[in-house]
């Protein structure tokens, strides 16, 4: 895939069941969609699409990896999956980690069907603050994220998702970040005992089914998902 500042991204997809969503999986430091594959796994069992994206220097992609690029990237992906005729309201967003910043951002400046955050930040400057008190990181971070500016500018339903035991990240920034969340299509699940990658091996789309099913459901302004077969890991 293309940037629009010159980069080639690399990236796995799975094509979407008829009237199911597709998911833009945007990952964490250093991660790429090769060590994804169970997460791949539970998406194509459900029917629901994916795009798994390296980030910029990672994975075989190319460049090198900072702020603005990353959301170039996440751009690029959201803008490929729209230039292969999928409608904006049938893609959902989905950051883990690091990928939660420029997930949340894409979500405010972009149309979506839903935003799904995994173990969030509220921001990366606020969360070396955190980790960090006696250094001048204000000062020093130059890549700051800023999901606390953008959260609230998401118009599309926001779920949650962090683990208790999370030592990276602690519960506390999502926390935070879910009351800054505008609307009530808004939910925080926090998985008893998950640390900061164990979450979709824990159970994490056991969440995500039922969340997917309210927008995509019988009933919902969203298309029907009538491929999706909910409660399976």
């Amino acid at each position: 895939m293309p940037t629009s500042d010159g980069e080639s991204l690399i990236g796995w997809y799975s094509q979407a069941a008829p009237g199911c969503p597709t998911l833009l999986f945007l990952d964490g430091n250093a991660g790429g969609p090769a060590i994804q594959s169970g997460r791949w796994r539970r998406l194509h069992a459900h029917g629901v699409g994916f795009l798994g994206l390296a980030w910029r220097g990672y994975a075989g992609s190319s460049g090198q990896p900072d702020e603005a690029g990353l959301h170039q990237d996440a751009r690029a992906g959201y803008d490929w999956l729209r230039a292969r005729n999928i409608a904006a309201g049938d893609i959902v967003v989905h950051g883990f980690s690091l990928g939660s910043g420029p997930a949340t951002r894409l979500a405010a400046e972009r149309e979506t069907g839903a935003l799904i955050l995994e173990a969030p930040y509220f921001s990366l400057l606020d969360l070396m603050q955190q980790k960090l008190p006696l250094l001048p990181v204000g000062l020093l971070l130059r890549n700051r994220f800023r999901s606390d500016v953008w959260i609230g500018q998401v118009e599309a339903p926001v779920l949650i998702v962090h683990g208790d035991g999370d030592r990276l990240i602690p519960p506390t920034q999502s926390e935070r970040l879910f009351e800054l969340a505008a609307g009530a299509a808004r939910t925080r699940i926090v998985m008893p005992g998950s640390d900061h990658a164990t979450l979709a091996r824990d159970g994490l789309y056991d969440h995500v089914w039922p969340f997917l099913d309210a927008g995509w459901g019988e009933e919902g302004a969203l298309p029907t998902c009538s491929g999706l077969a909910f409660g399976a890991r």
